[in-house]
């Protein structure tokens, strides 16, 4: 796990003075849950410290970046890219899912590659390196891995997974999309919901996430990765 930190840390260009917190960012309470007696702290408070970061530091960066825009348009445009989808996409991209300490239950059922954990450790590890090297060390971190995949029209979305597997398909002569919810669990204050993207009644990707619609572009991007390895439907 020594090595796996230490890989993470080359991938995302910073070398943390406290390793503990490091650890922290990607432990997960069903970790923390199933060592019994050890002093062991999971994520959630770096996440909460983490999202506040990302608020601020995004917000100055649209500020900067689009100074004509009005406060409706910078917020809107905030909330698409501090938000899960967007989150999930910056966490794959520096392969946080393979560093995340997790308990054999959430390991068993899929839980290193589920989108609300992946954005939660992406606010964590944020949140870990503002208190390690300060604001200005997670600007010069976000500057090099989340604002420049921002579309630099400034549109209101990063990423729309769904619009592109839909002209991904039609280019490729096949049926219409359908998207199915197959599953939700949790509790409702923290619902998860399952959503699977059929072509015609083959399924191409599944995905989940803390809204349906959240569930349904994670779909769909993991049907866009199957189509790019070669999938033949």
């Amino acid at each position: 796990m020594k090595d796996s930190f230490r890989k993470l840390q080359e991938r995302t260009g910073v070398e943390f003075r406290n390793a503990g917190l490091l650890r922290q960012a990607f432990t997960h309470t069903s970790f923390v849950n199933e060592q019994r007696g050890a002093r062991t702290s999971d994520n959630e408070r770096l996440e909460f410290l983490g999202d506040a970061v990302l608020q601020l530091t995004v917000s100055e960066y649209l500020y900067r970046r689009y100074p004509e825009r009005p406060e409706g348009e910078l917020t809107r445009l905030r909330a698409s890219i501090v938000c899960e989808p967007s989150l999930v996409r910056f966490a794959e991209a520096l392969e946080f899912g393979q560093v995340v300490l997790l308990g054999k239950g959430e390991e068993q059922t899929g839980g290193r590659m589920r989108p609300s954990l992946l954005a939660d450790a992406f606010e964590a590890f944020v949140g870990a390196l503002y208190l390690d090297q300060g604001l200005e060390t997670v600007r010069g971190f976000l500057e090099r891995h989340m604002f420049p995949l921002i579309p630099g029209d400034g549109q209101a979305s990063l990423k729309d997974y769904k619009t592109e597997l839909q002209e991904k398909v039609q280019h490729l002569g096949h049926g219409p999309l359908d998207y199915r919810i197959v599953e939700e669990r949790g509790p409702a204050h923290d619902r998860e919901f399952v959503a699977v993207v059929h072509v015609g009644q083959r399924p191409l990707g599944r995905g989940a996430g803390r809204s349906k619609k959240e569930a349904e572009q994670q779909a769909a991007s993991e049907a866009l990765r199957s189509l790019v390895q070669g999938l033949q439907l």
